[in-house]
């Protein structure tokens, strides 16, 4: 089988995804503590930021995972994990990510 660039473009669709995830996760993260810290922030509100921000975070690791087995064309269900978590993260790159993984199955070992 010829190895082609869809699962190098799928990796990658999903690095990026999982850094932006992330960024935006470990930002909410800080800034919330930052502020809860300075401020009297509600107690809600101080609840509410972990929960938004922790299941990001996993989601940003298990993009970027997917896309390492995808740049790897090892594991093809978990190189597919890692795009439809991206859809999740990163919907456009998501949609992308997960069509290139999809059609390039037989690449994986």
């Amino acid at each position: 089988m010829n190895k082609t660039w869809k699962p190098i473009v799928a990796g990658i669709l999903d690095i990026i995804a999982g850094g932006a995830a992330l960024i935006f996760g470990f930002g909410l993260l800080i800034s919330g503590a930052v502020v809860g810290f300075v401020t009297q922030m509600p107690m809600w509100l101080n609840t509410l930021i972990p929960i938004v921000s922790v299941p990001l975070i996993i989601l940003g690791l298990l993009d970027i995972a997917g896309g390492i087995y995808a740049l790897m064309r090892k594991v093809w269900g978990m190189a597919l994990a890692g795009s439809i978590t991206s859809l999740i993260s990163s919907p456009l790159l998501g949609i992308i990510s997960l069509v290139l993984t999809a059609i390039s199955k037989k690449e994986f070992a």
